[in-house]
């Protein structure tokens, strides 16, 4: 799995004022927390948080604070009311066999019978939550829709996980439709009119 790495110096003052002032000067807060009982302030720099709240995979985060090093994922954080910045973010720390919830994007192998077709992949899940120890977190999961036709769906029961990863969504939940153009639907129309 893919990691980053994420450099924090330590917090002092816990209050609204000193975060404030931490992000006028380019700085983001965030806590790491686990089922240790470990809590630790810090704060970062704002273009090193936004590298992985926007990436589009999941990545294990490597926190290096106070000369030692977690292993970490992006549990949750917080978006400025109007600006597109993260203000506050969470990480949960990671222990080996411990299991843990997690949200994790889907990638499609395709392209599917139905695009080649002239179809239109709408994807109607972007991330699925599973429950799976550190050990076998991955950066996304896949499903194959190279056998999807115009009009059919992927479901969550298509996607393929690894071994002691437990899907927490429905089964039959689409992940993706193959949608038929109007042109393709006229078409369709108009040869079954000719037919008649």
């Amino acid at each position: 799995m893919k990691t980053v790495d994420l450099k924090a110096e330590p917090r002092q003052n816990l209050g609204t004022s000193y975060a404030r002032k931490l992000r006028k000067e380019g700085y983001v807060p965030g806590v790491v927390y686990d089922s240790s009982g470990l809590v630790k302030h810090f704060y970062v720099r704002k273009a090193d948080i936004h590298k992985i709240v926007f990436s589009p995979e999941f990545n294990k985060v490597i926190l290096h604070l106070d000369g030692k090093q977690y292993e970490c994922i992006l549990k949750d954080f917080d978006f400025h009311p109007i600006k597109d910045e993260v203000i506050h973010f969470d990480l949960q720390g990671l222990q080996p066999g411990v299991p843990v919830k997690v949200e994790i994007p889907v990638a499609f192998d395709g392209p599917s019978e139905g695009e080649r077709l002239g179809g239109k992949l709408i994807q109607n899940v972007r991330k699925v939550k599973v429950k799976t120890i550190p050990e076998r977190l991955v950066n996304v999961l896949r499903v194959d829709i190279r056998h999807v036709g115009l009009g059919e769906s992927v479901r969550v029961k298509d996607l393929k996980v690894e071994e002691g990863m437990e899907v927490l969504m429905n089964p039959n939940i689409p992940l993706a439709t193959i949608e038929i153009p109007r042109a393709l639907k006229a078409a369709a129309a108009a040869e079954a009119k000719a037919a008649k």
